[in-house]
């Protein structure tokens, strides 16, 4: 084989090599079981949201259920609560701990969907995935076009539960649920019961439902 020729065969042989890499990587980034998982609801709720209907107070009704039951779908509230509250967890009883995930489940609902609520339509843009060693922690970040033209980064932890993949912390902006309300509760904590602390949880629900179904 002249040099000519073994040069142009190797530098096919490279580029088909690259290619079949390339191909792989692809594979399995659609294999993600996590990514799978999330990239449905979100999408589903997304497709909600900017459906003409949600922005009429008499037809959000039955758009708002939809969407509540996708996030609760992908969404471990008992798993954010948890971490929420911290070592004060194991001293809830199991009633206390039920009562305070419902709520809580409640305000962190409004809350994300009070944070993504002018998105503009386009489709969410998964810009990684991050994992832990043993696989079973992993961090799908995203981008969220908003109406303005921002471009809003929404990631989201999850972690494996009951055959699936769950979210248990998102990351707005680079602000995390969870911390934006575990020192407010741990403080609370210190001075009032669990029960108290759940009545609290209502009532700021409460007033972040009431806020969102007035747009």
């Amino acid at each position: 084989m002249s040099t000519a020729r073994f040069t142009a065969f190797r530098a096919g042989a490279i580029a088909l090599a690259l290619a079949l890499v390339l191909l792989a990587a692809s594979a399995c980034e659609a294999a993600s079981p996590s990514r799978q998982a999330l990239e449905t609801s979100v999408t589903r709720i997304l497709g909600f949201i900017k459906d003409p209907g949600y922005v009429n107070p008499a037809t959000r009704g039955p758009l708002r259920r939809q969407i509540e039951d996708e996030v609760y779908h992908i969404f471990d509230f008992r798993e954010f609560s948890s971490r929420t509250v911290g070592q004060r967890w194991g001293t809830f009883s199991p009633q206390q701990q039920k009562s305070f995930s419902d709520a809580f489940a409640d305000l962190l609902l409004c809350t994300y969907l009070g944070k993504i609520d002018g998105y503009n339509g386009e489709k969410v843009v998964f810009v990684g995935e991050r994992a832990n060693q043993a696989g079973d922690r992993v961090e799908q970040k995203t981008i969220l076009t908003m109406k303005d033209g921002k471009k809003i980064p929404v990631d989201y932890r999850m972690m494996p539960k009951n055959g699936g993949w769950c979210v248990y912390d998102v990351i707005v902006e680079g602000v995390s649920l969870v911390k934006n309300y575990r020192t407010q509760f741990q403080d609370i904590l210190q001075t009032s019961s669990p029960d108290e602390l759940t009545a609290r949880v209502k009532t700021k629900a409460l007033e972040a439902r009431n806020a969102s179904n007035a747009k």
